[in-house]
């Protein structure tokens, strides 16, 4: 103990809600390791090799247990790491702790105001006088950050690798009008990244965000999953696994079909208004929960967003409303009360709800995704200057890499082709196994 606390007298370049519950963070962190087979098989595979080393990775991703575990894994590939939080309710202090005191500079805390959330990502762009040649984000926000209020530090960049599916079109927009100035790899949507972290991740995390922060039963109720893509269908899973009538919204045809095909019901928001008991957006659309809709919902319905930016419920428009009257609950509850009587609880102020509410996904789907994100920063800094710039996916044959390490954990046995088989559909024995093109 002693020890350590000379180490954090030594080490200060970090800023963190409570350094003394590093060795909390430390234990999660060592059981969270067991449950991510692909970052523990890189660290393995490529750790004598080093392919990081002189990489100076700015990150901004939610600060929890399981990035606490990518951000060790990149350094034992050789990285310099320095790390904020991408949404300003979701970093876990014990985490966050952690990290800080074996050495990395953290800046991260849950309950940020916007104004420390931009002063922590700053603090990730200096390394000893220099500026970071690698990106990693979630969401977009470093990224513009760097482009728009320190462009100098482009041209020292090799590229980014962005996570998450409002990140991605962010980047993709940027490209188009002609903003985006460095290589990115598009993470989100690596197969083994949206198709399990989006789809599999939020169909166990969304009750665990909504059950820590109401207790709520949610067997019987009705509830209204607008959106309907690989975030939306896992929601709509586990609602409709806890026993709930299941509503969904969509814009998109296809996927409305594919809502409907599935039992579910597809209207609209007007519709589901006054009918559903618990509301969760996952578009990745602005205000799609509005004051019309708000006005017209029931007594005590429970509103939440899985998307990435709190602006797909109108929270605003209950702040600034004078007649409605808000009420403290606990730390990210909040309940609003119409002068009718009528009382609508929102939680974490319309950010993510698996994140504000509960700890997220679990480690070991975070572990695909993260290998992706580790084999990005790779691919990236090893091949510098070979990727133009512009917004690129891995090679199918690193996603199916992805998989594979996962397989053993779970005990999956793949069966393997004959040399007969493999040359009946025209594919290596060894993978890739499927075109570009082929959707999952």
């Amino acid at each position: 103990m002693k020890a350590a606390t000379a180490k954090r007298q030594e080490f200060n370049d970090y800023k963190v809600a409570d350094i003394s519950q590093a060795e909390w963070g430390r234990k999660e962190i060592e059981i969270a390791e067991k449950e991510m087979p692909g970052l523990m098989a890189i660290r393995e595979e490529y750790g004598k090799d080093q392919p990081l080393k002189g990489a100076r990775i700015a990150g901004c991703l939610h600060m929890t247990v399981q990035t606490a575990v990518l951000i060790e894994t990149l350094q034992k590939l050789g990285a310099q790491v320095r790390w904020s939080s991408c949404n300003i309710y979701s970093t876990q202090d014990h985490a966050a702790a952690a990290i800080a005191e074996a050495g990395t500079p953290v800046f991260a805390w849950k309950g940020e105001t916007l104004t420390e959330y931009d002063w922590c990502i700053e603090q990730t762009i200096s390394f000893d006088g220099k500026g970071p040649n690698m990106l990693l984000d979630d969401g977009g926000d470093l990224t513009l950050m760097i482009h728009h209020k320190f462009p100098a530090l482009l041209k020292e960049i090799h590229g980014v690798s962005e996570e998450t599916t409002t990140g991605v079109h962010r980047l993709y927009k940027m490209h188009e009008v002609g903003d985006l100035k460095i290589p990115a790899f598009n993470v989100n949507d690596s197969v083994t990244k949206s198709k399990f972290d989006n789809l599999y991740g939020c169909r166990e995390s969304l009750a665990d965000g909504i059950k820590r922060a109401t207790d709520v039963m949610i067997a019987g109720k009705t509830i209204c999953i607008a959106g309907y893509g690989d975030v939306g269908k896992g929601c709509a899973q586990s609602m409709r696994g806890f026993g709930a009538r299941v509503l969904i919204t969509e814009i998109d045809p296809i996927n409305a079909l594919q809502a409907a095909m599935q039992g579910f019901e597809v209207v609209t928001m007007e519709q589901a208004a006054p009918i559903a008991d618990i509301f969760v957006t996952a578009t990745g659309n602005v205000n799609v929960i509005n004051g019309k809709h708000m006005q017209a919902m029931k007594d005590q319905a429970i509103l939440c967003n899985i998307g990435h930016f709190d602006n797909e419920i109108d929270i605003a428009w209950l702040e600034k409303n004078p007649q409605v009257k808000e009420i403290n609950i606990k730390p990210q509850v909040d309940k609003f009360c119409f002068p009718e009587g009528k009382e609508l609880i929102v939680l974490a102020r319309g950010r993510l709800v698996n994140l504000g509410c509960g700890t997220g996904h679990p480690s070991f789907v975070m572990s695909t995704s993260f290998s992706n994100q580790v084999i990005a920063q790779i691919e990236l800094y090893t091949k510098r200057g070979q990727y133009p710039v512009g917004v690129h996916v891995l090679p199918k044959i690193l996603d199916e890499k992805v998989a594979r390490l996962h397989l053993g954990k779970l005990g999956v046995t793949l069966t393997e082709l004959s040399d007969e088989q493999a040359k009946y559909i025209g594919v290596n024995k060894d993978g890739p196994f499927k075109p570009e093109y082929y959707r999952y």
